[in-house]
């Protein structure tokens, strides 16, 4: 037998240097490094960079999964890059490469400068209403847009922090508050005038204070992403103030910034959005932000390319035989069938965790965040992703569940730990507090429900956030808690509290669309008169009043229920945007908050305050747990007990009474602290009401809470031959300790 050769010795592999982990730019301090972005279809990809008037172009020549990279050096922070695809031009199958158009890096941390929507910025021909020139296919434009294209921007230095001093406040105690950057801060008369509407406002201690002051603890602001007008606001001179128009999913939007660092570049913008996240965290508020990853300001068919249309339209945007498909009535959506999307929604979520600290997301529409082939899925790989996600599993996650694609509405659907906002909510409180009696004698219909339903989401809303339990579960346990429900009467989205009280129809003409736009469906009641009153009116002030008590007991509803509350900015002080509950081109005093007070807008910050103190003191109206009834030999602080206005249990069937109005909420508490009761008179006149007798009943009565008062009073103790009857005024909530100690209360915390 011959012996067997020695095995040759092989060198290490020769070959191409592989691609980097992840797309975008990656660089050392002196700016070498490398370049990727994904872009399947097209046939070559240039990174410019631009320097004054002169473009210096890079061939990347690498191509590697859809990824197209290379090596870069000279990228040093405050360069301005973008890109330039070469492929075919075929709209009618999504292929829109336009060397001819500088389109943005999808995850550029940075942008050159905030500008309105241009011509030059359409890949196609468009006229002077960036509409497509012709009938038929959209024919390429040839004009290159270099000199007014919004450029991505190379970043400074910054070792990321992560939330390193985020208050890290548990759901169970937190209240969000949902703002606008510019237009929280925008009025602001003891902030300095450079500051107001600003980021740097909205951190100042002036602010901060009165948000710590008021009670809240988490602040969510509509969108920061860096973000573009569309076109038929641009046609009309109007801008999208709300931001739900994406340019950037990782930049923050420039014109929120101070005009010093808007001035000094993007980077002191990028440092001004850190500062106010350490502002508002040292005031132990955390930061939530509003992300619109369902769609981008792309548009439909005949929108601009301004970045991911251009790299490669079919593959970042849901497409059907070469047509947009459009979930978000938006024109557009994300596609989250493809990885690459589901890699750069991630990826964005990290950087804003990361490197600005931020302690959550509220999720735009986030129906379309969780659709395959087959509709929605509580376990899309992306939610799965994100629940998983080392990051991410730590911060806040909020979806609004639903979307306009069918099937839309999945409120409930989402899997732990996500919360949701509430629609069922903000529906059964409008319906029951502000129900027109009028309205109701002329179509000959009643209030549904009675006070089923106001109950249901007094008590968290369980059959909502519990109806999705996997089968086996025991009878007592959830997969989701009471958290989970953000319950919401006014967002944004729709009347402020004030304008639920005075209007009963929309008034949007402001909008440019003839009041076509905004929802009909408001669920309001004007008392009687439809907008502001003066002394033309008869019984204004009578009027005024009533709207003031609604606005009151609407507030102490929410406030109250088991659940995460959220204000919208301004609702404390009862702020107006004239009936307009499409504000959404508005960045205007339609749309700000107003800081010039009166008498009855101070005292109604008063009784937000008050209502949040209640809430602090006592765990029992924050329980982590659905409620279970009360146990009267051992009561617990997760327990609850509902009574008609007689002092007697409400039966089965009383829940079925379209026409009660009125019951009493018990929330036992533990030997020596009383027991809590909440009384809801939605009736149109005064009720006496006899509290819960044994073994409920016995030591004082104290009134912590009345929606009737017009300011926030101290407790005081009921006195008299029967402190267990009390006489509730019409539409009222009243908020009673039975025996405990009142004392040691201080409802304003």
């Amino acid at each position: 037998m011959s012996p067997r050769p020695a095995p040759a010795l092989v060198g290490p592999a020769v070959g191409p240097p592989p691609p980097p982990a992840e797309p975008g730019l990656h660089v050392d301090a002196s700016g070498h490094g490398t370049f990727g972005v994904h872009a399947p279809r097209a046939q070559a990809v240039d990174l410019c960079v631009r320097h004054g008037a002169f473009e210096h172009r890079i061939r990347l020549d690498r191509f590697d999964g859809g990824m197209w990279w290379g090596d870069v050096e000279g990228l040093t922070p405050g360069t301005h890059y973008g890109l330039r695809v070469y492929g075919p031009w075929d709209p009618g199958a999504g292929c829109f490469a336009n060397p001819h158009k500088v389109l943005l890096d999808p995850r550029g941390v940075a942008v050159s400068h905030s500008s309105p929507l241009l011509s030059s910025m359409f890949g196609h021909e468009v006229d002077a209403l960036l509409r497509p020139v012709a009938e038929g296919p959209l024919r390429m434009s040839t004009d290159d847009n270099a000199d007014q294209a919004v450029w991505s921007v190379v970043g400074s230095p910054h070792v990321p922090v992560g939330r390193e001093g985020a208050p890290r406040t548990p759901w169970g105690t937190t209240v969000l508050y949902e703002a606008h950057v510019r237009g929280f801060t925008a009025l602001h008369p003891d902030l300095p005038p450079e500051l107001r509407g600003t980021y740097a406002g909205l951190g100042h201690d002036v602010v901060t204070r009165y948000l710590r002051d008021l009670g809240v603890t988490a602040i969510e602001l509509l969108p920061i992403h860096a973000a573009m007008d569309e076109a038929h606001l641009a046609r009309t001179g109007l801008t999208n103030y709300w931001g739900y128009s994406t340019l950037s999913y990782f930049a923050p939007e420039p014109s929120y910034a101070t005009r010093r660092a808007q001035e000094a570049g993007p980077g002191a913008v990028l440092e001004e959005v850190r500062a106010m996240v350490r502002s508002l965290h040292a005031a132990g508020i955390e930061v939530i932000c509003d992300v619109v990853y369902n769609h981008s300001a792309e548009g439909g068919a005949d929108g601009p390319s301004l970045s991911l249309r251009g790299l490669d339209a079919a593959d970042y945007y849901w497409m059907d035989h070469g047509s947009f498909v459009d979930f978000t009535g938006t024109g557009n959506s994300l596609n989250m069938r493809s990885g690459h999307v589901v890699d750069l929604i991630l990826a964005s979520m990290r950087h804003w965790v990361q490197d600005f600290g931020i302690d959550g997301f509220r999720f735009d529409l986030a129906a379309t965040l969780g659709r395959d082939d087959r509709g929605f899925r509580a376990d899309h790989p992306l939610l799965r992703a994100i629940t998983t996600d080392p990051v991410l599993r730590d911060v806040k996650l909020i979806a609004e569940p639903w979307d306009v694609g069918g099937y839309g509405w999945r409120t409930g659907g989402f899997p732990p730990p996500f919360a949701e906002w509430n629609d069922a909510f903000r529906n059964d409180v409008r319906s029951f507090w502000l129900e027109d009696p009028g309205r109701r004698e002329r179509t000959g219909t009643t209030q549904i429900g009675g006070v089923r339903d106001i109950a249901t989401r007094l008590a968290g809303s369980e059959d909502v956030f519990a109806r999705h339990d996997p089968p086996g579960l025991a009878p007592d346990r959830h997969l989701r808690a009471p958290w989970a429900s953000v319950n919401y009467v006014t967002a944004h989205d729709g009347f402020t509290l004030r304008d639920l009280t005075e209007y009963e129809t929309k008034h949007n003409l402001a909008n440019g669309e003839d009041n076509r736009d905004g929802t009909s469906d408001n669920r309001s009641y004007n008392h009687g008169h439809e907008g502001p009153l003066d002394a033309s009116v008869p019984d204004a002030d009578r009027i005024a009043a009533r709207r003031r008590r609604s606005a009151r007991s609407v507030m102490a509803t929410l406030l109250l229920a088991s659940g995460t509350p959220m204000i919208t900015a301004g609702d404390e002080a009862l702020r107006t945007q004239g009936g307009n509950n499409n504000a959404y081109c508005q960045d205007t005093r339609i749309s700000w908050v107003s800081w010039d007070r009166d008498e009855h807008e101070l005292a109604m910050v008063e009784v937000t305050r008050a209502l949040l103190g209640l809430r602090r003191r006592f765990q029992r109206l924050r329980p982590v747990e659905f409620l279970r009834d009360a146990d009267p030999e051992s009561p617990a602080k997760n327990q609850i007990a509902w009574f008609g206005p007689d002092g007697e249990p409400l039966r089965h069937e009383d829940w079925f009474d379209a026409h009660r109005d009125t019951l009493q909420m018990l929330r036992p508490g533990a030997p020596g602290e009383g027991h809590l009761v909440v009384v809801v008179n939605g009736a149109r006149m005064t009720k006496q009401v006899r509290l819960p007798g044994a073994p409920w009943s016995g030591g004082e009565v104290s009134v912590l809470f009345s929606s009737a008062d017009e300011t926030a009073q101290e407790p005081y103790v009921c006195t008299g031959a029967d402190s267990s009857l009390l006489e509730v005024p019409a539409g009222t909530v009243v908020v009673l300790l039975i025996g405990g100690d009142a004392e040691a209360l201080d409802p304003l915390g």
